[in-house]
């Protein structure tokens, strides 16, 4: 385990933070951060399933820097909390934790792989920014734009796609051979999005289109479920005049279904929707992201 940050002479710390601190570059942080490490309580047993609860829970999480939880997360501090609750421990920062574990190509990507990025401005190799691998292009991270846990997607991001320098599996051989046929299937969404083929994406399982509506990012994850959701929760969104959207997705052989309600081109129309679908439809919605 890496060092607590507390003690580091205080002085060292605010002069060379940016650099030894944390892979993420934000453009701003709390004028006070909190720079001991938090190990995290080991709650679950190592597995995709386990992982899949926390991506569930904290999306939409808010983005600090220097946080690795349980409610504040940097981009390698939600990492190294999903992978320390599950008593795996792996470095704390981005550029150490892409030094570690198994590495793996593009193409051999599942569920629960942590995939790194260089986001600064001027390219130049380094790990910066730090994401956690959900299958066909997805990926789950602490946002250092949007400043909280959103998804993403490699395949229709060209910003993320040019940017990606390493992939690592942190996750025991055991669990990753278990789920990794069906870690393998593509998501499958409401909206007909053009992806360009990757090795683990067979043409037959294309994303199914069952609804369209205006292109945007930004929806109101109304909760996640495994199977579909009942007939009356989805009839009660379209009475109430809006659009919903399914991400279909299978963990350890069970279909699991997240439901959308959009998606809005402006946050700010979602985050306006999101009081009311508070009130009248599910009182835990919340904004997500996808990329």
């Amino acid at each position: 385990m890496s060092p607590s940050y507390s003690t580091i002479n205080i002085v060292s710390v605010l002069a060379l933070g940016a650099l030894f601190i944390h892979g993420c570059k934000p453009p701003h942080h709390p004028s006070n951060p909190n720079y001991a490490i938090q190990k995290p309580t080991v709650k679950y047993a190592p597995s995709t399933k386990s992982l899949d609860k926390m991506v569930k829970k904290l999306q939409g999480q808010p983005y600090v820097w220097a946080e690795e939880g349980p409610n504040h997360f940097d981009c390698s501090g939600f990492t190294y909390y999903m992978y320390g609750s599950m008593g795996i421990e792996i470095p704390r920062v981005a550029r150490e934790q892409a030094k570690n574990g198994q590495e793996i190509k593009m193409n051999e990507l599942i569920y629960g792989d942590l995939i790194f990025f260089d986001t600064e401005p001027q390219r130049r190799g380094r790990i910066t920014h730090v994401g956690m691998y959900l299958g066909n292009g997805w990926f789950t991270h602490a946002s250092t734009t949007k400043y909280e846990v959103v998804y993403s997607n490699l395949n229709t991001s060209t910003y993320y796609k040019k940017r990606l320098r390493i992939c690592r599996r942190y996750l025991p051989e055991s669990q990753t051979k278990i789920v990794k046929v069906d870690a393998q299937k593509p998501w499958k969404t409401k909206e007909s999005i053009k992806i360009k083929a990757t090795p683990v994406v067979k043409a037959k399982t294309a994303p199914k289109v069952i609804k369209k509506y205006t292109l945007g990012n930004f929806y109101v994850q109304v909760g996640s479920f495994t199977g579909t959701p009942k007939k009356d929760l989805l009839s009660k969104i379209t009475r109430a005049g809006y659009h919903y959207h399914l991400i279909k997705f299978p963990i350890n052989g069970k279909q699991i279904s997240k439901l959308l309600i959009g998606p809005y081109k402006q946050r700010s129309d979602a985050v306006h929707l999101l009081g009311k679908v508070k009130k009248t439809i599910q009182k835990d919605a919340f904004i997500a992201e996808i990329r």
